[in-house]
This record gives structure tokens, C-alpha cells and sequence, in this order.
């Protein structure tokens, strides 16, 4: 980890690498900077997991799920929202990134300035992950439940290969949407709407 770059063009992503001694959030932002275009994650041990750049078709979905959680924010005024480049420091030890996430305002502003503008040290309210080609369904899985036992109170996994959308909620059993027109936030997001036909024209 404090080489920096490595090579990772003849490895098959995602990869899990075990540092010998802890990385501090400097040491990660700078591995995830000099390491651009993978996506850099640190587990609750400490373990980084390295993975594959989003291709084309992810990038689209990607891209119209922030927009239309970013449309939705600005007119609510009630939240913060957050690019997929954001890392989020949880209660676990673990640094996560969401592809699209929104804070309460009232929990972004306890915040200090140094700690807005490193790994905002909480947990998003509200989240999306959006499945991609390259993306192993029950690791996403995983980081979902990861994000509830770390506290979001709402997270909503868009899989447009299996043509779905599973609503997570702490303490309840998920909920599978297939192929759904519009899913409605609940909760710290009531009023959100997304419209998912775009994420389905792909597929």
C-alpha cells in the first residue's frame, strides 16, 4: 500500500489485498487517487478491495440514478447528496462508497469542516447501489447489509441485469421490485421518486 500505484492490468477484479499494517484515511484517499479509474474500498478489517472501472452501460445507469436524487435534493432542501467518488468512514472501521447517497442536513452540518472534506466519519441516511456487469450479485448483497448494520435507515439496490430493485430497510425483511416503473422513497427521503425505465432499455 505505500508504493502507491500498482499494476493491476493482468489481475482479475474485484481483489481483496491485505495490507500488513493498518491504512489510515491519507493513506487511502492517496492509494485511490494514484489508482484511478478502480473503485477503493476498506472493510471492517482493514482489508482493501479493488474494483474493475464501470463500463459504458453502468456509467449511464449510474449517472441517472445521481441526477435524479440530485434534482430531487436541491428542491427538498432538506439533505445533502454525494457523487459515487465519495467515501463514507462507518461506525465499523469501514470505508464504503455508494453509487448515489444523501445525508440530513442537520447530521452534515454537526460535522467539522476537516471532516466534510475528508471520509464524512457517518453513515448515509439514504442510499443507492447500482449493480454493474462486473459486479458479483452477493457482494452487493453484502455491502447492503453492510450499510444497514452501520446504520441507513433506507438503501435501495438497482440490479438492471436481473431487471429489479430491492428495497432494504433495518429490521424488516428486503422487498424485490421487478422491473418496476418508479420506486418511491420513504422516510428520510419521502417524496423521492425514481423512474426506472431508463435503467431498463439496456437490457
Amino acid at each position: 500500500m505505500r508504493a502507491g500505484q500498482i499494476d493491476l492490468l493482468d489481475l482479475t477484479l474485484p481483489i481483496t489485498l491485505r495490507p500488513s499494517a493498518p491504512v489510515s484515511d491519507e493513506e487511502l484517499m492517496r492509494f485511490s487517487e494514484q489508482n484511478k479509474p478502480y473503485k477503493i474500498e476498506r472493510n471492517k478489517e482493514g482489508e482493501i478491495t479493488v474494483m474493475t472501472p464501470v463500463g459504458g452501460i453502468g456509467s449511464t445507469h449510474e449517472r441517472y440514478v445521481n441526477g435524479e436524487l440530485y434534482i430531487w435534493t436541491r428542491k427538498a432542501g432538506t439533505g445533502i447528496d454525494f457523487s459515487p467518488s465519495v467515501g463514507f468512514n462507518l461506525p465499523d472501521g469501514s470505508c464504503l462508497s455508494p453509487d448515489a447517497s444523501w445525508v440530513a442536513l442537520d447530521r452534515w452540518n454537526a460535522l467539522t469542516p476537516s471532516q466534510q472534506s475528508g471520509f464524512p466519519p457517518l453513515c448515509p441516511d439514504f442510499l443507492i447501489e447500482v449493480r454493474s456487469q462486473s459486479d458479483p450479485r452477493r457482494m452487493v448483497e453484502a455491502k447492503m447489509q453492510t450499510w444497514l448494520d452501520n446504520g441507513a435507515k433506507l438503501a435501495w439496490l438497482v440490479d438492471p441485469i436481473a431487471g429489479s430493485v430491492t428495497i432494504h430497510r433495518p429490521g424488516r425483511p428486503a422487498e424485490i421490485l421487478d422491473r418496476p416503473d418508479i420506486v418511491r422513497g420513504e422516510g428520510p427521503v419521502d417524496g423521492f421518486e425514481l423512474p426506472c425505465g431508463p435503467l431498463w432499455l439496456s437490457r
